[in-house]
């Protein structure tokens, strides 16, 4: 006789869909192995397709809602480190100096102090390992997101008699739809440890305060072609690295403000559940391509609401401010530097064409940088610079009420005027025309400039 256990009716819904799972995974049910790897943004080869099955495992044996990132980084560190070159002494010694070099010339740029370790030299995998606690971060309200309409919408769109079973086993399919998340998370960071060339190459504080970092490896594809020498172009990297590293040690909130305000962004993505149902209604388990496609490039979010668009303009400009003050302050650190500007056009095309910041908030968050503002924010800061003096500039970072503002990278002589006191001195003589103003009205003489109306003493 059976045991009770193996009888259907004692079998919970959650049983009962994990080893549907099981055959579908298996092929059995009519998912191509090879397509769910893909989807996953993995190649179809043998080892990536166990590596998937094996995460997928854990995933529907796992308990909790949370999304396990140990997924992320074992992907991302595998990805990064296929075509990985180790540093070589001849790179150490030389970039070692090319950052004590730097620390020389941002001391006479920026009125920020050193930073108190030494600046890293990377591999790739590294890098990933370093800043993946900070990426999955950022990613993680909009995998719940999904996850959780995705769920929805396959329990609304499953027949009649497989609803209980898969609402018995939501946290199961969230846990799944994580795993894959998480695998392409993992993915992203991989393919953008073979692009960054700096800690900072993103515009987000992803290491820790007080951390500066070069990958050797991919600053030397960055220098290939520019017919500058290397040794310069490592120069100008250590010092926009040094720079970054030193806006955000000193601005001690920053950090935290900046990763906050993408944070609130990400969870208030909606998504088109409208969407998400026909691509269930048309789902092929042997083509997960159109799925994939939509998850990766954000055709699953809602058009950005009011307060989203908010936001973002507050968060772009944040970034911009940033950005254009580390391309100030370099600019100015490296002006005995033949061939710096040169290296600074390089920085600015590889922006423009959409460089490894722009795609990373693009994939993750739904952002878009505009390198327009970034150019303007650049600019506003060296006015700024040429009208108070850098200690008076970099004043402005030591709170957040402080920072200019958006109107101010539109017009930075409005900034200008209130960090010079012009505008007290126009604000002045507005007050003393709108006060003989009323007098007149009032059919009263107005007093003449100097005059305090005050009888004379005798």
């Amino acid at each position: 006789m059976a045991d009770r256990d193996d009888e259907p009716g004692d079998r919970n819904p959650e049983d009962e869909f994990r080893e549907m799972l099981r055959e579908l995974l298996s092929g059995a049910g009519g998912i191509d192995p090879s397509s769910l790897a893909g989807a996953a943004g993995l190649p179809n080869d043998p080892a990536s397709l166990a590596a998937l099955f094996g995460q997928l495992q854990q995933a529907m044996n796992r308990g909790g809602d949370g999304i396990d990132w140990d997924v992320a980084l074992r992907q991302g560190e595998e990805r990064a480190a296929s075509g990985q070159q180790q540093i070589t002494d001849e790179q150490r010694a030389r970039l070692d100096q090319a950052f004590q070099v730097a620390a020389l010339w941002l001391d006479e740029a920026v009125d920020f102090s050193a930073l108190p370790t030494t600046p890293e030299l990377l591999t790739r995998r590294a890098w990933v390992a370093a800043t993946m606690p900070i990426w999955s971060q950022l990613a993680e309200p909009v995998a719940l997101s999904i996850s959780d309409a995705l769920t929805r919408v396959m329990s609304e769109q499953a027949p009649e008699e497989m609803r209980a079973m898969i609402e018995g086993a939501s946290r199961m399919m969230r846990g799944i739809g994580g795993a894959l998340f998480a695998m392409q998370l993992g993915q992203v960071v991989g393919q953008l440890a073979t692009e960054v060339v700096s800690g900072g190459d993103i515009g987000i504080p992803l290491l820790e305060d007080g951390r500066a970092a070069i990958l050797p490896q991919n600053a030397a594809v960055f220098g290939e072609g520019l017919d500058i020498p290397t040794d310069q172009v490592e120069l100008y990297l250590a010092v926009r690295e040094l720079a970054h590293a030193r806006l955000f040690r000193h601005a001690r909130w920053l950090r935290l403000h900046l990763i906050t305000a993408i944070t609130a962004f990400a969870r208030g993505i909606d998504i088109d559940l409208e969407r998400l149902e026909q691509l269930a209604e048309g789902f092929d388990p042997a083509n997960t391509e159109e799925l994939r496609n939509a998850v990766v490039n954000g055709a699953l979010i809602r058009p950005k609401s009011g307060a989203q668009e908010a936001a973002l303009a507050r968060l772009e400009t944040m970034l911009a401010l940033v950005e254009g003050w580390v391309d100030a302050a370099t600019a100015d650190a490296t002006g005995r530097l033949p061939k710096s500007d040169a290296i600074a056009e390089s920085i600015r095309r590889r922006r423009a064409s959409g460089g490894p910041a722009e795609s990373a908030f693009a994939t993750l968050v739904g952002l878009e940088l505009r390198p327009r503002r970034l150019r303007e924010a650049t600019a506003m800061w060296r006015a700024v610079t040429e009208a108070v003096g850098v200690e008076a500039r970099d004043a402005l970072w030591s709170h957040p009420d402080l920072l200019p503002t958006s109107e101010d990278l539109d017009d930075p002589s409005r900034l200008i005027a209130r960090l010079t006191g012009a505008d007290t001195s126009e604000s002045e003589a507005d007050d003393e025309f709108d006060q003989a103003l009323e007098q007149l009205l009032r059919g009263e003489t107005p007093a003449a400039p100097g005059e305090d109306g005050e009888e004379p003493k005798g």
